[in-house]
Protein backbone atom coordinates (compact mmCIF):
# COMPACT_ATOMS: atom_id res chain seq x y z
CA UNK A 1 0.00 0.00 0.00
CA UNK A 2 1.33 3.98 -0.95
CA UNK A 3 1.72 5.75 1.68
CA UNK A 4 -0.74 8.18 -0.14
CA UNK A 5 -3.17 5.59 0.18
CA UNK A 6 -2.30 5.09 3.87
CA UNK A 7 -2.73 8.31 4.64
CA UNK A 8 -6.45 8.79 3.28
CA UNK A 9 -8.01 5.74 4.11
CA UNK A 10 -6.30 6.45 7.76
CA UNK A 11 -8.62 10.11 7.01
CA UNK A 12 -11.66 8.26 6.13
CA UNK A 13 -11.51 5.77 8.82
CA UNK A 14 -11.27 8.74 11.68
CA UNK A 15 -14.29 10.57 9.86
CA UNK A 16 -16.65 7.96 9.95
CA UNK A 17 -15.73 6.72 13.58
CA UNK A 18 -16.26 10.66 14.78
CA UNK A 19 -19.35 10.39 12.30
CA UNK A 20 -20.60 7.05 14.55
CA UNK A 21 -19.80 8.73 17.84
CA UNK A 22 -20.75 12.40 17.68
CA UNK A 23 -24.66 12.10 17.79
CA UNK A 24 -25.15 9.97 20.66
CA UNK A 25 -22.14 11.33 22.93
CA UNK A 26 -23.49 15.16 21.40
CA UNK A 27 -27.44 13.99 22.86
CA UNK A 28 -25.52 12.81 25.91
CA UNK A 29 -23.95 15.87 26.84
CA UNK A 30 -27.12 17.96 26.18
CA UNK A 31 -28.60 15.71 28.90
CA UNK A 32 -25.99 15.87 31.34
CA UNK A 33 -25.84 19.63 31.50
CA UNK A 34 -30.02 20.00 31.30
CA UNK A 35 -30.65 17.49 33.95
CA UNK A 36 -32.35 18.84 37.45
CA UNK A 37 -31.07 15.87 39.28
CA UNK A 38 -27.65 15.11 40.82
CA UNK A 39 -26.03 11.75 41.35
CA UNK A 40 -25.29 10.89 44.72
CA UNK A 41 -21.35 11.22 44.46
CA UNK A 42 -22.23 14.47 43.37
CA UNK A 43 -24.37 15.39 46.35
CA UNK A 44 -21.07 14.46 48.41
CA UNK A 45 -18.97 16.67 46.53
CA UNK A 46 -21.23 19.58 46.77
CA UNK A 47 -21.13 19.05 50.50
CA UNK A 48 -17.12 19.00 50.53
CA UNK A 49 -16.71 22.14 49.09
CA UNK A 50 -19.81 23.75 50.46
CA UNK A 51 -21.88 24.81 46.42
CA UNK A 52 -25.21 24.76 46.14
CA UNK A 53 -25.27 23.33 43.19
CA UNK A 54 -29.32 24.26 42.36
CA UNK A 55 -28.21 28.52 42.59
CA UNK A 56 -28.71 29.92 39.43
CA UNK A 57 -25.50 32.15 38.43
CA UNK A 58 -25.16 35.41 36.89
CA UNK A 59 -22.18 35.87 34.71
CA UNK A 60 -20.41 37.79 37.38
CA UNK A 61 -20.78 34.99 39.46
CA UNK A 62 -20.18 32.15 37.45
CA UNK A 63 -16.55 33.78 36.24
CA UNK A 64 -15.93 34.34 39.97
CA UNK A 65 -16.35 30.41 40.37
CA UNK A 66 -13.90 29.65 37.05
CA UNK A 67 -11.61 32.28 38.49
CA UNK A 68 -11.39 30.85 42.16
CA UNK A 69 -11.01 27.58 41.79
CA UNK A 70 -7.79 27.89 38.45
CA UNK A 71 -6.64 30.12 41.14
CA UNK A 72 -6.74 27.56 44.09
CA UNK A 73 -5.19 24.88 40.68
CA UNK A 74 -2.32 27.17 40.16
CA UNK A 75 -1.04 27.70 44.19
CA UNK A 76 -1.80 23.88 44.70
CA UNK A 77 0.13 22.88 41.49
CA UNK A 78 2.74 25.07 42.53
CA UNK A 79 3.66 24.27 46.12
CA UNK A 80 3.15 20.66 44.84
CA UNK A 81 6.44 20.72 42.41
CA UNK A 82 8.06 23.07 45.08
CA UNK A 83 7.51 20.35 47.66
CA UNK A 84 8.32 17.31 45.30
CA UNK A 85 12.14 16.22 46.57
CA UNK A 86 10.35 15.85 49.94
CA UNK A 87 7.46 14.02 48.70
CA UNK A 88 7.20 10.20 48.59
CA UNK A 89 6.72 8.47 45.29
CA UNK A 90 9.35 11.84 43.64
CA UNK A 91 11.60 8.65 42.49
CA UNK A 92 14.50 10.83 43.68
CA UNK A 93 13.62 14.29 41.76
CA UNK A 94 14.30 17.56 43.06
CA UNK A 95 11.51 20.31 44.09
CA UNK A 96 10.77 22.03 40.90
CA UNK A 97 13.00 25.22 40.37
CA UNK A 98 10.41 28.61 41.22
CA UNK A 99 9.89 29.96 37.54
CA UNK A 100 9.56 26.40 36.28
CA UNK A 101 6.83 25.76 38.36
CA UNK A 102 4.70 28.33 38.05
CA UNK A 103 5.49 27.87 34.17
CA UNK A 104 3.91 24.40 34.64
CA UNK A 105 1.47 25.29 36.81
CA UNK A 106 -0.19 27.93 34.49
CA UNK A 107 0.40 24.96 32.07
CA UNK A 108 -1.88 22.67 33.09
CA UNK A 109 -4.44 24.77 35.06
CA UNK A 110 -5.12 26.42 31.91
CA UNK A 111 -5.39 23.59 29.66
CA UNK A 112 -1.94 24.42 27.44
CA UNK A 113 -0.07 21.65 29.18
CA UNK A 114 3.69 23.35 27.84
CA UNK A 115 6.00 21.56 28.91
CA UNK A 116 9.73 23.55 29.63
CA UNK A 117 11.07 20.16 31.47
CA UNK A 118 12.06 16.19 30.73
CA UNK A 119 8.97 14.47 32.11
CA UNK A 120 10.79 11.26 32.80
CA UNK A 121 13.72 13.62 34.25
CA UNK A 122 12.03 16.06 36.66
CA UNK A 123 8.41 14.67 37.53
CA UNK A 124 7.84 12.34 39.87
CA UNK A 125 4.72 9.82 40.36
CA UNK A 126 2.92 12.10 43.25
CA UNK A 127 3.01 15.28 40.95
CA UNK A 128 2.24 12.99 37.99
CA UNK A 129 -1.05 11.41 38.94
CA UNK A 130 -1.90 13.52 41.59
CA UNK A 131 -0.80 17.04 40.21
CA UNK A 132 -0.80 17.16 36.78
CA UNK A 133 -3.71 13.69 35.82
CA UNK A 134 -6.12 15.91 38.28
CA UNK A 135 -5.32 19.36 36.20
CA UNK A 136 -6.01 17.05 32.78
CA UNK A 137 -9.83 16.78 34.06
CA UNK A 138 -10.87 19.67 35.59
CA UNK A 139 -9.34 21.98 33.37
CA UNK A 140 -10.92 20.00 30.47
CA UNK A 141 -14.19 20.38 32.36
CA UNK A 142 -13.48 23.92 33.40
CA UNK A 143 -13.53 24.61 29.40
CA UNK A 144 -16.99 22.64 29.26
CA UNK A 145 -18.74 24.34 31.44
CA UNK A 146 -17.74 27.62 29.70
CA UNK A 147 -19.41 26.61 26.38
CA UNK A 148 -22.09 25.13 28.02
CA UNK A 149 -22.88 28.12 29.68
CA UNK A 150 -22.52 29.99 26.36
CA UNK A 151 -24.79 27.77 24.72
CA UNK A 152 -27.37 28.63 27.81
CA UNK A 153 -27.10 32.31 26.68
CA UNK A 154 -28.47 31.67 23.18
CA UNK A 155 -31.09 29.24 24.60
CA UNK A 156 -32.39 31.25 27.28
CA UNK A 157 -34.80 34.31 27.55
CA UNK A 158 -35.48 37.51 30.13
CA UNK A 159 -33.00 35.92 32.71
CA UNK A 160 -29.32 36.58 33.44
CA UNK A 161 -28.92 33.08 34.58
CA UNK A 162 -26.06 30.93 32.81
CA UNK A 163 -26.60 27.80 35.33
CA UNK A 164 -24.44 27.44 37.83
CA UNK A 165 -20.63 26.72 37.47
CA UNK A 166 -19.92 24.03 40.40
CA UNK A 167 -22.50 21.69 39.08
CA UNK A 168 -21.33 21.99 35.48
CA UNK A 169 -17.78 21.72 36.52
CA UNK A 170 -18.33 18.01 38.64
CA UNK A 171 -21.06 17.01 36.03
CA UNK A 172 -18.10 17.36 33.51
CA UNK A 173 -15.65 15.56 35.56
CA UNK A 174 -17.85 12.70 36.65
CA UNK A 175 -20.66 11.84 34.01
CA UNK A 176 -18.23 12.84 31.20
CA UNK A 177 -14.65 12.84 31.64
CA UNK A 178 -13.79 10.10 34.09
CA UNK A 179 -16.36 6.92 32.00
CA UNK A 180 -14.84 8.44 28.99
CA UNK A 181 -10.72 8.19 30.14
CA UNK A 182 -11.40 4.47 32.28
CA UNK A 183 -12.91 3.00 28.90
CA UNK A 184 -9.93 5.00 26.95
CA UNK A 185 -7.29 4.19 28.91
CA UNK A 186 -8.24 0.13 29.21
CA UNK A 187 -8.02 0.19 25.24
CA UNK A 188 -4.32 1.85 25.25
CA UNK A 189 -3.45 -0.74 27.90
CA UNK A 190 -4.73 -3.18 25.87
CA UNK A 191 -2.65 -1.82 22.85
CA UNK A 192 0.37 -1.63 24.67
CA UNK A 193 0.53 1.60 26.76
CA UNK A 194 2.14 1.25 30.24
CA UNK A 195 0.69 2.00 33.42
CA UNK A 196 2.30 1.12 36.26
CA UNK A 197 4.20 2.84 39.63
CA UNK A 198 7.82 1.23 38.70
CA UNK A 199 10.69 3.06 39.49
CA UNK A 200 13.88 4.01 37.21
CA UNK A 201 15.44 1.20 35.30
CA UNK A 202 18.56 0.61 33.44
CA UNK A 203 18.22 -0.80 30.21
CA UNK A 204 20.78 -1.14 28.02
CA UNK A 205 24.17 1.58 27.13
CA UNK A 206 23.47 4.87 24.73
CA UNK A 207 26.38 6.41 23.81
CA UNK A 208 28.47 5.41 26.02
CA UNK A 209 26.36 5.83 29.14
CA UNK A 210 23.96 4.01 30.54
CA UNK A 211 20.11 4.41 29.63
CA UNK A 212 17.46 4.73 32.27
CA UNK A 213 13.39 4.97 32.07
CA UNK A 214 11.31 4.77 34.58
CA UNK A 215 7.46 3.73 34.27
CA UNK A 216 4.61 5.52 35.89
CA UNK A 217 0.57 5.50 34.95
CA UNK A 218 1.11 6.70 31.42
CA UNK A 219 -1.85 5.21 29.77
CA UNK A 220 -4.76 6.94 32.26
CA UNK A 221 -2.89 10.60 31.75
CA UNK A 222 -2.24 9.39 28.29
CA UNK A 223 -5.89 9.16 27.80
CA UNK A 224 -7.39 12.19 29.61
CA UNK A 225 -4.24 14.15 27.82
CA UNK A 226 -5.87 13.47 24.29
CA UNK A 227 -9.93 13.50 25.51
CA UNK A 228 -9.59 16.65 27.35
CA UNK A 229 -7.35 18.31 24.60
CA UNK A 230 -4.24 19.16 27.28
CA UNK A 231 -1.62 17.89 25.70
CA UNK A 232 1.20 17.15 28.52
CA UNK A 233 3.22 14.07 27.93
CA UNK A 234 4.76 11.50 30.74
CA UNK A 235 7.46 11.42 28.63
CA UNK A 236 9.73 14.39 26.82
CA UNK A 237 8.76 12.56 23.34
CA UNK A 238 4.75 12.80 24.50
CA UNK A 239 2.82 10.68 21.79
CA UNK A 240 5.93 9.95 19.83
CA UNK A 241 7.68 7.91 22.54
CA UNK A 242 6.36 4.12 22.91
CA UNK A 243 5.45 3.30 25.86
CA UNK A 244 2.53 6.30 24.98
CA UNK A 245 1.74 5.39 21.64
CA UNK A 246 3.12 2.03 20.20
CA UNK A 247 0.93 1.40 17.27
CA UNK A 248 -0.51 3.34 14.17
CA UNK A 249 -3.11 2.03 15.76
CA UNK A 250 -3.09 3.86 18.94
CA UNK A 251 -1.69 6.62 16.95
CA UNK A 252 -5.36 6.96 15.28
CA UNK A 253 -7.35 5.99 18.30
CA UNK A 254 -5.75 8.93 20.28
CA UNK A 255 -6.54 11.50 17.49
CA UNK A 256 -10.17 10.13 17.40
CA UNK A 257 -10.16 10.66 21.09
CA UNK A 258 -8.99 14.40 20.58
CA UNK A 259 -11.53 15.28 18.45
CA UNK A 260 -14.41 13.62 20.03
CA UNK A 261 -16.01 15.75 22.37
CA UNK A 262 -15.40 19.52 20.56
CA UNK A 263 -16.86 17.53 17.64
CA UNK A 264 -19.85 16.02 19.47
CA UNK A 265 -20.14 19.72 21.54
CA UNK A 266 -21.82 20.93 18.60
CA UNK A 267 -24.64 18.21 18.67
CA UNK A 268 -24.74 19.62 22.03
CA UNK A 269 -25.56 23.15 20.79
CA UNK A 270 -27.76 22.37 18.88
CA UNK A 271 -30.05 20.12 21.00
CA UNK A 272 -29.60 22.86 23.96
CA UNK A 273 -31.00 25.57 21.38
CA UNK A 274 -33.96 23.62 20.46
CA UNK A 275 -32.39 23.61 16.39
CA UNK A 276 -30.06 20.63 15.66
CA UNK A 277 -29.48 22.23 12.05
CA UNK A 278 -27.79 24.90 13.86
CA UNK A 279 -25.12 22.46 15.87
CA UNK A 280 -24.98 21.00 12.24
CA UNK A 281 -24.04 24.70 10.35
CA UNK A 282 -21.34 25.25 12.83
CA UNK A 283 -20.00 21.66 12.22
CA UNK A 284 -19.82 22.20 8.86
CA UNK A 285 -17.70 24.79 9.04
CA UNK A 286 -15.06 22.89 11.44
CA UNK A 287 -14.99 19.98 9.26
CA UNK A 288 -14.42 22.15 6.16
CA UNK A 289 -11.18 23.85 7.88
CA UNK A 290 -9.96 20.95 9.61
CA UNK A 291 -9.87 18.46 6.31
CA UNK A 292 -8.87 21.64 4.11
CA UNK A 293 -5.67 21.55 6.53
CA UNK A 294 -5.37 17.99 6.35
CA UNK A 295 -4.84 17.66 2.50
CA UNK A 296 -2.85 20.90 2.40
CA UNK A 297 -0.65 19.11 5.50
CA UNK A 298 -0.23 15.81 3.16
CA UNK A 299 -0.08 17.90 0.32
CA UNK A 300 3.24 19.75 1.52
CA UNK A 301 4.66 16.64 3.31
CA UNK A 302 4.40 14.45 0.28
CA UNK A 303 5.14 16.59 -2.50
CA UNK A 304 7.52 18.97 -1.32
CA UNK A 305 10.61 19.52 -4.19
CA UNK A 306 13.91 17.44 -3.87
CA UNK A 307 15.64 14.58 -4.53
CA UNK A 308 16.38 13.57 -1.25
CA UNK A 309 12.50 13.77 0.01
CA UNK A 310 11.22 12.43 -3.04
CA UNK A 311 13.62 9.26 -2.77
CA UNK A 312 12.20 8.74 0.72
CA UNK A 313 8.31 9.20 -0.55
CA UNK A 314 8.01 12.76 1.61
CA UNK A 315 9.52 14.63 4.04
CA UNK A 316 10.23 11.77 6.65
CA UNK A 317 12.64 14.00 9.09
CA UNK A 318 11.09 14.01 12.90
CA UNK A 319 8.01 11.34 11.81
CA UNK A 320 7.99 8.03 13.51
CA UNK A 321 8.15 5.77 10.70
CA UNK A 322 5.65 3.05 12.53
CA UNK A 323 3.32 5.90 12.09
CA UNK A 324 4.38 7.38 8.35
CA UNK A 325 3.88 10.85 6.66
CA UNK A 326 0.21 10.81 6.45
CA UNK A 327 -0.70 9.52 10.25
CA UNK A 328 1.56 12.21 11.37
CA UNK A 329 -0.17 14.79 9.21
CA UNK A 330 -3.49 14.34 10.44
CA UNK A 331 -1.97 13.96 14.18
CA UNK A 332 -0.52 17.39 13.34
CA UNK A 333 -3.16 19.12 11.69
CA UNK A 334 -5.73 17.82 14.54
CA UNK A 335 -3.64 18.73 17.44
CA UNK A 336 -2.80 22.35 16.62
CA UNK A 337 -6.53 22.89 15.54
CA UNK A 338 -7.37 21.99 18.62
CA UNK A 339 -5.72 23.08 21.84
CA UNK A 340 -4.41 19.74 22.58
CA UNK A 341 -0.24 20.00 22.27
CA UNK A 342 0.34 16.65 22.05
CA UNK A 343 2.69 15.34 19.22
CA UNK A 344 3.79 12.26 17.48
CA UNK A 345 6.12 14.40 15.50
CA UNK A 346 8.68 17.22 15.45
CA UNK A 347 6.84 20.01 13.79
CA UNK A 348 10.13 21.85 13.05
CA UNK A 349 11.11 19.36 11.08
CA UNK A 350 7.97 19.77 8.69
CA UNK A 351 8.45 21.41 5.48
CA UNK A 352 8.70 25.50 6.18
CA UNK A 353 5.05 25.32 4.70
CA UNK A 354 4.25 22.62 6.51
CA UNK A 355 5.39 23.96 9.79
CA UNK A 356 3.02 27.15 8.48
CA UNK A 357 -0.09 25.25 8.75
CA UNK A 358 0.51 23.84 12.48
CA UNK A 359 0.95 27.72 13.23
CA UNK A 360 -1.59 28.91 11.33
CA UNK A 361 -4.65 26.51 13.12
CA UNK A 362 -3.75 27.63 16.18
CA UNK A 363 -3.72 30.84 15.43
CA UNK A 364 -7.28 30.71 13.82
CA UNK A 365 -8.31 30.25 17.23
CA UNK A 366 -8.38 26.37 17.59
CA UNK A 367 -11.55 26.30 16.40
CA UNK A 368 -12.32 23.84 14.22
CA UNK A 369 -13.17 21.69 16.08
CA UNK A 370 -10.89 23.42 18.59
CA UNK A 371 -10.02 22.50 22.30
CA UNK A 372 -13.17 20.75 24.72
CA UNK A 373 -15.29 23.44 24.88
CA UNK A 374 -13.02 26.26 24.16
CA UNK A 375 -13.51 25.40 20.29
CA UNK A 376 -17.32 25.67 20.62
CA UNK A 377 -17.66 29.08 21.93
CA UNK A 378 -14.62 30.03 20.33
CA UNK A 379 -16.85 29.02 16.87
CA UNK A 380 -20.17 30.64 17.86
CA UNK A 381 -17.91 34.09 19.08
CA UNK A 382 -16.72 34.07 15.27
CA UNK A 383 -20.57 33.10 14.09
CA UNK A 384 -21.61 36.32 15.93
CA UNK A 385 -19.03 38.36 14.26
CA UNK A 386 -20.43 36.82 11.00
CA UNK A 387 -24.40 37.48 11.57
CA UNK A 388 -22.65 40.96 12.47
CA UNK A 389 -20.62 41.44 8.97
CA UNK A 390 -24.03 39.89 7.17
CA UNK A 391 -26.40 42.19 8.46
CA UNK A 392 -23.77 45.36 8.04
CA UNK A 393 -24.02 44.08 3.61
CA UNK A 394 -27.76 44.01 3.73
CA UNK A 395 -28.62 46.83 5.83
CA UNK A 396 -30.55 45.11 8.78
CA UNK A 397 -29.90 44.47 12.38
CA UNK A 398 -27.93 41.30 13.08
CA UNK A 399 -29.76 38.66 14.36
CA UNK A 400 -28.65 34.77 15.46
CA UNK A 401 -30.83 32.25 17.25
CA UNK A 402 -32.91 34.95 17.69
CA UNK A 403 -31.00 37.54 19.43
CA UNK A 404 -30.21 41.00 17.89
CA UNK A 405 -26.44 41.32 18.13
CA UNK A 406 -25.84 44.71 18.68
CA UNK A 407 -23.08 47.61 20.09
CA UNK A 408 -22.69 45.58 23.20
CA UNK A 409 -22.78 41.88 22.47
CA UNK A 410 -19.95 42.64 18.73
CA UNK A 411 -18.11 44.66 21.68
CA UNK A 412 -17.76 41.59 23.48
CA UNK A 413 -16.83 39.80 20.64
CA UNK A 414 -14.04 41.64 19.12
CA UNK A 415 -12.63 42.15 22.29
CA UNK A 416 -12.66 38.14 22.24
CA UNK A 417 -10.92 37.88 19.51
CA UNK A 418 -8.57 40.82 19.80
CA UNK A 419 -6.61 38.98 23.07
CA UNK A 420 -4.90 36.46 22.14
CA UNK A 421 -3.43 37.89 18.62
CA UNK A 422 -1.93 40.99 20.93
CA UNK A 423 -0.36 38.64 23.48
CA UNK A 424 1.64 36.68 20.72
CA UNK A 425 2.30 39.22 18.65
CA UNK A 426 3.87 41.71 21.16
CA UNK A 427 5.62 39.04 23.43
CA UNK A 428 7.11 37.87 20.32
CA UNK A 429 8.61 41.01 19.70
CA UNK A 430 10.00 41.58 22.62
CA UNK A 431 11.71 38.51 22.19
CA UNK A 432 13.46 39.20 18.82
CA UNK A 433 14.47 42.83 20.22
CA UNK A 434 15.66 42.34 23.30
CA UNK A 435 19.03 40.58 23.60
CA UNK A 436 18.82 37.32 25.78
CA UNK A 437 15.46 35.70 24.83
CA UNK A 438 17.53 35.16 21.02
CA UNK A 439 20.36 32.80 22.49
CA UNK A 440 17.57 30.21 23.38
CA UNK A 441 17.09 29.59 19.10
CA UNK A 442 18.81 26.54 17.55
CA UNK A 443 18.21 28.30 14.29
CA UNK A 444 18.51 31.11 12.83
CA UNK A 445 17.15 33.12 10.10
CA UNK A 446 13.34 32.55 9.38
CA UNK A 447 13.35 29.41 10.85
CA UNK A 448 14.71 30.61 13.85
CA UNK A 449 11.67 33.36 13.73
CA UNK A 450 8.98 30.46 13.73
CA UNK A 451 10.54 29.19 16.94
CA UNK A 452 9.63 32.16 18.79
CA UNK A 453 6.36 32.95 17.08
CA UNK A 454 5.25 28.95 17.42
CA UNK A 455 6.17 28.92 21.32
CA UNK A 456 4.21 32.13 22.10
CA UNK A 457 1.23 30.98 19.76
CA UNK A 458 1.19 27.93 21.06
CA UNK A 459 1.45 29.71 24.90
CA UNK A 460 -1.44 32.46 24.20
CA UNK A 461 -3.83 29.75 22.69
CA UNK A 462 -3.37 27.26 25.38
CA UNK A 463 -2.34 24.92 22.66
CA UNK A 464 0.83 23.70 24.31
CA UNK A 465 2.98 21.83 21.43
CA UNK A 466 6.71 23.19 21.08
CA UNK A 467 7.83 23.37 17.34
CA UNK A 468 11.05 22.08 18.88
CA UNK A 469 14.94 23.48 18.69
CA UNK A 470 13.68 26.34 21.25
CA UNK A 471 15.25 26.21 24.77
CA UNK A 472 12.26 27.58 26.70
CA UNK A 473 13.69 26.15 30.47
CA UNK A 474 14.87 29.95 31.10
CA UNK A 475 13.02 32.80 33.77
CA UNK A 476 11.94 35.27 30.53
CA UNK A 477 10.53 31.95 28.69
CA UNK A 478 9.12 30.29 32.02
CA UNK A 479 7.89 33.29 32.87
CA UNK A 480 6.26 34.91 29.74
CA UNK A 481 5.13 32.07 28.65
CA UNK A 482 3.37 31.38 31.78
CA UNK A 483 1.76 35.00 31.49
CA UNK A 484 0.77 34.64 28.22
CA UNK A 485 -0.87 31.12 28.80
CA UNK A 486 -3.32 32.59 32.09
CA UNK A 487 -3.96 35.42 30.33
CA UNK A 488 -5.16 33.85 26.87
CA UNK A 489 -7.00 31.33 28.96
CA UNK A 490 -9.05 33.63 31.14
CA UNK A 491 -9.14 37.14 29.65
CA UNK A 492 -11.48 35.28 26.53
CA UNK A 493 -13.90 33.73 29.10
CA UNK A 494 -14.29 37.29 30.84
CA UNK A 495 -15.84 38.25 27.20
CA UNK A 496 -17.60 35.08 26.60
CA UNK A 497 -19.48 34.98 29.82
CA UNK A 498 -20.42 38.81 29.50
CA UNK A 499 -21.59 37.61 25.59
CA UNK A 500 -23.80 35.15 27.26
CA UNK A 501 -25.07 37.07 30.26
CA UNK A 502 -26.33 39.70 27.62
CA UNK A 503 -27.58 37.26 25.01
CA UNK A 504 -29.85 35.21 27.49
CA UNK A 505 -31.58 38.69 28.71
CA UNK A 506 -33.20 39.44 25.42
CA UNK A 507 -36.25 39.02 24.47
CA UNK A 508 -35.85 36.31 21.62
CA UNK A 509 -36.69 37.97 18.38
CA UNK A 510 -39.01 36.39 15.63
CA UNK A 511 -37.78 35.48 12.61
CA UNK A 512 -39.02 37.73 9.70
CA UNK A 513 -38.21 37.07 5.65
CA UNK A 514 -35.19 39.41 5.89
CA UNK A 515 -33.51 36.86 8.55
CA UNK A 516 -30.49 35.35 7.75
CA UNK A 517 -30.83 31.41 7.67
CA UNK A 518 -27.67 30.48 9.55
CA UNK A 519 -28.71 26.72 9.63
CA UNK A 520 -27.86 26.89 6.09
CA UNK A 521 -24.41 25.63 4.09
CA UNK A 522 -24.17 29.86 3.11
CA UNK A 523 -23.77 30.39 6.07
CA UNK A 524 -21.33 27.72 7.05
CA UNK A 525 -19.56 28.93 4.21
CA UNK A 526 -19.67 32.62 5.66
CA UNK A 527 -18.62 31.46 8.90
CA UNK A 528 -15.30 30.15 7.18
CA UNK A 529 -15.01 32.70 5.25
CA UNK A 530 -15.36 35.20 8.72
CA UNK A 531 -12.55 32.69 10.57
CA UNK A 532 -9.94 33.09 7.45
CA UNK A 533 -10.49 36.72 6.91
CA UNK A 534 -10.66 38.51 9.92
CA UNK A 535 -8.69 36.31 12.70
CA UNK A 536 -5.69 34.63 9.92
CA UNK A 537 -5.53 38.03 8.31
CA UNK A 538 -4.24 39.27 11.71
CA UNK A 539 -1.11 36.97 11.91
CA UNK A 540 0.20 37.23 7.96
CA UNK A 541 2.94 39.85 8.74
CA UNK A 542 3.76 37.10 10.98
CA UNK A 543 3.99 34.41 8.98
CA UNK A 544 6.01 35.90 6.25
CA UNK A 545 8.94 36.58 8.04
CA UNK A 546 8.51 32.73 9.24
CA UNK A 547 7.23 30.09 7.53
CA UNK A 548 6.22 31.41 4.58
CA UNK A 549 9.96 32.90 4.32
CA UNK A 550 11.06 29.61 4.71
CA UNK A 551 8.90 27.88 2.58
CA UNK A 552 9.22 29.98 -0.62
CA UNK A 553 12.80 30.24 -0.45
Amino acid sequence: MSPVLSGVLQLLALVAALALAHIPLGTYLARVYSSPRHLRVEKWIYKGIGADPDTGMRWPAYLRGVLAFSLAGVLFLYLLQRLQGVLPGSLGFASIDPDQAFNTAASFVSNTNWQSYYGEQAMGHVVQTAGLAVQNFVSAAVGIAVAVALVRGFARSRTGELGNFWSDLVRGVVRVLVPLAFVGAVILVACGVVQNFSGIHEVGQFMGGPQQWNGGAVASQEVIKELGTNGGGYFNANSAHPFENPTPFTNLFEIFLILLIPVSLTRTFGVMTGSVRQGYAILGAMAAIWVSFVALMMWTEFAHHGPALQAAGGATEGKELRFGIGGSSIFAVSTTLTSTGAVDSFHSSYTGLGGGITLLGMMLGEIAPGGVGSGLYGMLVMAVVAVFVAGLMVGRTPEYLGRKIGTREIKYAACYILITPALVLVLTAAAMALPTPGDSMTNGGAHGFSEILYAYTSAANNNGSAFAGLNADTQWFNTTLGLAMLLGRFLPMVFVLALAGSLAGQQPVPAGAGTLRTEKPLFSGLLVGAVLIITGLTYFPALALGPLAEGLA
